[in-house]
């Protein structure tokens, strides 16, 4: 590994002091930001925050590298097979910059550890899980702690990434991960709803503030759910393996996750420097 010794932190990212100034690369070398989630778009998004300077980075997935990754996340390659995922994306940013402190959590978010995972110091949390029941745990506990959260909405079965979106979590749509945690914070968590009067117009929905990112596009299905699956039993194998794969079973490219990652540390940038979203 680098010695942070001797690298020249000023030549490798003093592109980004010429575009946000001293003061604003001294607040992202300041900064923490937890990731959780280090797949199709977690790794991109680790990998753009390590790139803008960010000091400290934590990484959060039990998760280990596939073959079925290497099509779409960032630190699958042949020889990184059946590593950690954090592991192999800490080795990353620390080759992108060895003065990075590193927090790597071997772990999935879910609701009983997320005040433990997401340390007092953290500045920020993105989530680019899949899990509807890790982002609602991770919403809440930012809620609670007023932490700034960015959501990812679903990649898998996407295909064009000018249909990128970013806005707060009642404009969402053609998303069925993020339209399911909208309906469970609204009845169970007491997130704003829309009043509904008899025989009027609906009122204009209100903001929850949760910053979210989707792809304003119908999903796309595989192949083999278009068949009839109760016309052959041999055709359940076959779903079923599908099922198995990351994206909750859809097709997946990288040419949609890598964007939505990137423009999540995007998002997260904008925060740590201006205090909001946008």
């Amino acid at each position: 590994m680098t010695d942070a010794t001797n690298i020249d932190l000023q030549r490798r990212f003093g592109g980004l002091e010429r575009l946000y100034g001293a003061a604003g690369l001294s607040r992202l070398q300041g900064a923490h930001v937890l990731v959780a989630g280090i797949g199709g778009v977690g790794s991109w998004c680790a990998e753009a925050l390590a790139r803008s300077g960010v000091g400290a980075i934590s990484l959060v997935d039990l998760d280990h590298v596939s073959e079925s990754n290497i099509n779409r996340q960032l630190h699958a390659l042949t020889e990184t097979v059946g590593q950690a995922k954090v592991s192999a994306m800490g080795q990353r940013v620390h080759g992108i910059n060895p003065a990075c402190t590193l927090s790597l959590i071997d772990d999935f978010i879910n609701p009983e550890n997320v005040s433990a995972l997401i340390a007092h110091d953290v500045d920020l949390v993105i989530d680019c899980t899949d899990q509807a029941a890790a982002k609602i745990a991770m919403i809440l506990e930012c809620r609670t702690r007023k932490l700034p959260v960015v959501v990812c909405g679903g990649a898998g079965g996407k295909t064009d990434a000018l249909a990128l979106r970013a806005g707060d979590l009642s404009a969402a749509v053609n998303d069925a991960l993020l339209s399911k945690l909208r309906n469970t914070l609204r009845r169970q968590h007491g997130f704003p709803r829309a009043a509904s009067q008899a025989g009027k117009v609906r009122h204009r929905i209100p903001k929850m503030g949760v910053r979210v990112l989707w792809f304003d596009q119908p999903a796309i299905l595989p192949t083999a759910w278009a068949q009839d699956v109760s016309a052959s039993a041999a055709s359940a194998p076959q779903t079923a393996a599908l099922q198995g794969l990351s994206c909750a079973g859809y097709g997946s490219s990288v040419t949609v996750t890598a964007p939505m990652g990137m423009a999540a540390a995007s998002e997260a940038i904008r925060h740590l420097l201006h205090g909001r979203f946008k």
